[in-house]
């Protein structure tokens, strides 16, 4: 379906939208900044993140990695350490990668060009254009969900906004209406437009200034716009965790393999096709010898954009530490928060050491001196 003709000279858009932007902006710490290395860090903390959440964030990354030497610098697990917490981990792989191929290939100084910007590792069309945008003015449409939602009520396209086709053809139409001098503040009124009016659910329409122009809200198809279908089928995964315990030490391994939390630090992990784990029998095949019954201490359910996690967190009490495999460690049970894990594991190391008295309460023991087998 191609896009209704808005019925009016397109210059008033941008003006329209950029004179309630001024206004009504939000007030972030990112706001107003033009050097290329602060608003990469934002734009990319920002994706799958809320704004609320990714504002700690930012001011924890700066500080310990004020400018894009600093991140090169840096050790990967140092990196991880700090983004621990905010999920899809490769956006902080990639980010540190990046900053060493700025120090390596362009001398120290971010790109200044769409295209050298594009080439980060990391970087695409939306990201590019948001930070050449903001930094450089440079005049390229950024488009993001909040773009593509927003264009779509506002236009009337009921075309799938998850294919490319219909991403295209939003951001031809963000071009034309794009205000060249003021390129960067264009793309983020886009954006804060689509964040705090029009939004998933039940958008603000009575303060959008677009009210009435917008196809949806004139035809009462807000609830209808956008259409998106992603056709992807979600993998279940079972994840047991081992916690051998000896002595206050336990041992952690890293993932290595080209897999979700990639580099991040776990417990021993046996993956299974169901929630059945015959834990006693496995122990006993691997020749690992407890002394007291092993207990199912914490389970979580974590949902990832194509799988859905399902983790079971198990204390084995042993009489002496199974040998440590080529990437694992023994580590004390105390200095288990020095590491860079992934959320359930975060969570799991906190009822171990007493730091979450909800998930105890719930549990109704306390994994440091269990009272019930598994």
């Amino acid at each position: 379906m191609t896009p209704r003709v808005v019925p009016y000279f397109l210059p008033m858009f941008a003006d329209t939208l950029l004179q309630w932007f001024d206004t009504h902006k939000r007030d972030l710490p990112w706001r107003g900044e033009t050097d290329p290395y602060r608003i990469w860090v934002s734009e990319i903390i920002l994706q799958q993140t809320r704004v609320a959440q990714g504002i700690d964030y930012y001011r924890r990354f700066l500080e310990a990695f004020p400018d894009v030497a600093a991140l090169a610098r840096a050790d990967e697990a140092a990196v991880l350490k700090v983004w621990q917490g905010l999920g899809y981990y490769s956006r902080a792989r990639n980010m540190h990668a990046a900053a060493r191929s700025i120090m390596d290939e362009h001398g120290g100084r971010f790109p200044a060009d769409y295209a050298g910007i594009r080439q980060l590792k990391g970087v695409g069309d939306y990201t590019a254009a948001a930070i050449g945008s903001i930094a450089f003015g440079l005049p390229h449409p950024a488009v993001d969900g909040n773009v593509l939602r927003f264009v779509a009520r506002y236009q009337g396209i009921f075309d799938n906004i998850a294919a490319d086709t219909t991403r295209r053809q939003i951001a031809d139409l963000c071009g034309q209406w794009l205000a060249t001098d003021r390129a960067g503040a264009f793309n983020q009124a886009m954006m804060e437009m689509g964040a705090t009016l029009c939004t998933p659910k039940s958008p603000d329409c009575s303060h959008c200034p677009f009210a009435d122009q917008c196809y949806a809200h004139l035809h009462e198809q807000t609830e209808q716009l956008p259409f998106k279908s992603l056709n992807v089928k979600v993998k279940e995964r079972f994840f047991h965790y081992l916690v051998p315990l000896f002595q206050e030490q336990t041992i952690l391994q890293r993932r290595s393999h080209d897999d979700i939390w990639k580099n991040l630090y776990e417990f021993p992990l046996v993956e299974q096709e169901s929630e059945h784990f015959e834990i006693n029998i496995y122990l006993k095949n691997n020749h690992i010898e407890t002394s007291a019954p092993p207990q199912r201490f914490w389970q979580t359910k974590h949902v990832l954009t194509h799988r859905n996690i399902y983790a079971y967190f198990y204390l084995v009490p042993v009489k002496r530490l199974p040998k440590p495999t080529a990437d694992q460690m023994v580590v004390k049970i105390s200095e288990l928060k020095n590491y860079a894990v992934a959320k359930v594991t975060e969570r799991a190391i906190d009822i171990l050491l007493g730091d979450d008295s909800t998930a105890q309460l719930q549990l109704d023991f306390n994994p440091k001196n269990p009272s019930r087998p598994c």
